[in-house]
């Protein structure tokens, strides 16, 4: 499949341009006879030349964003703003994926379809909730909420990295001492020990260090062998429907990160429903949309459930409460909303409180994976030590 620009004239004469994603030029030259245009020229488009720029990182998915908000906030159009930013992108692989966008805009696509047609670079979250902004009349809120979104996340991921930067060239470092203790270091004591070994006098913790050493030294190529194909069919699984509805699941119920997971889940959805209920958007309407913003299956099954009973009368918070999977202070303020008529506000809130909340958490956690890291390399070498220095101290009692 190539991209082909082309430039035609509509029946009234007017110029267009714009990319198809065609087998061949034949095709395009057809596509564009049943939507009635008139060809001036064809040729194939600058697509190996953007693989070659380099893959979409998100600071470009945060500045496409952020910079669209503005000019639509200025008051230009949309396509126009496309074009402008088209010229404006750095990194040539995202200045072909605006130039598509700009392409399927000008053919009557809005901007969320357009957007669908590449999931490598925006998620299925920024499309569901550019959808919500066309929607509910508010695009440029929203667009200028997943740019401050995307900045936030990876913001958050190199803070952790730079954190975990330290106790990784650790871990890779004691790791390489303990694979060159147990293949080259521990297999000279087992002559040593092979007499304690004979009266049974060898302790149990050498005797499993010594079949570990011999089982790396024997078998590593099996065992690397077994790793890999246990990660890619892991990877295989998650990337399913099945797999990832399970590993949704999975994630809610992890100590720890499952709370920080469905705290962010919850917090998107809060916003974008409040957001949307704010501008007048009906609240069926705004359910269906704003369940995919959760990112996760197990909470956008529920909302969707939420959504089938509030068309058949009932409140919200009632379905919410029982599919026990939304945190219950959560359900509690939005009981509290639907109550006092001012549900909107409610959730707003909701999602700046939780969203405060998680901060807190995960910098803390972030500050605690370099001790707790640096334990367990240390009850490891402990371990090994240990494992080696029993025997030895058990020979010099005998003697």
């Amino acid at each position: 499949m190539a991209v082909y620009e082309y430039t035609a004239r509509t029946r009234t004469g007017n110029l267009v341009h714009g990319v198809l994603d065609a087998p061949s030029q034949r095709e395009v030259l057809n596509r564009l006879a049943e939507q009635g245009l008139f060809v001036v020229s064809v040729r194939e488009g600058r697509q190996r030349v953007a693989r070659r720029g380099g893959r979409v990182r998100p600071r470009h998915v945060a500045w496409f964003f952020g910079a669209l908000a503005d000019l639509l906030q200025a008051g230009v159009p949309l396509l126009r703003s496309l074009e402008v930013l088209e010229s404006q992108t750095a990194n040539a692989a995202f200045a072909v994926v605006v130039e598509q966008i700009r392409a399927d805009v000008a053919e009557g696509k809005n901007l969320s379809e357009a957007m669908a047609r590449h999931p490598a670079v925006f998620s299925e979250l920024a499309v569901s909730m550019v959808r919500a902004g066309q929607e509910g009349g508010f695009l440029e809120d929203v667009l200028r909420r997943i740019a401050d979104f995307t900045e936030h996340q990876e913001e958050m991921k190199a803070r952790v990295l730079g954190a975990l930067a330290y106790p990784a060239f650790l871990l890779c470092v004691t790791s390489a001492v303990l694979v060159v203790m147990l293949t080259f270091f521990v297999p000279r004591f087992e002559l040593i020990f092979a007499r304690m070994r004979e009266r049974g006098q060898l302790p149990w913790l050498t005797e499993t260090l010594l079949a570990v050493s011999n089982g790396i030294k024997e078998h590593w190529l099996l065992l690397a062998t077994v790793v890999a194909a246990v990660g890619a069919a892991v990877y295989a699984v998650i990337r399913s429907d099945e797999g990832r509805a399970w590993w949704d699941r999975v994630k809610l119920r992890l100590p720890v990160l499952g709370g920080i997971w469905t705290g962010w889940a919850v917090a998107r959805f809060s916003r974008i429903l409040g957001t949307m209920l704010a501008n007048g958007v009906p609240i069926l309407t705004a359910l269906r949309i704003a369940k995919d913003s959760t990112g996760n299956r197990v909470l956008a099954e529920a909302v969707e459930r939420a959504a089938d009973s509030v068309a058949a009368g009932a409140t919200l918070s009632a379905p919410l409460r029982a599919a026990n999977v939304f945190p219950p202070d959560v359900v509690e303020m939005i009981s509290v909303g639907e109550e006092s008529n001012n549900l909107e506000t409610v959730l707003v809130r909701v999602a700046e409180t939780t969203e405060r909340r998680l901060t807190r958490q995960v910098e803390l956690l972030v500050r605690m994976l370099e001790p707790m890291l640096l334990l367990v390399m240390a009850g490891v070498t402990l371990v090994v030590v240990a494992a080696l220095l029993l025997p030895v101290m058990r020979m010099g009692t005998a003697l």
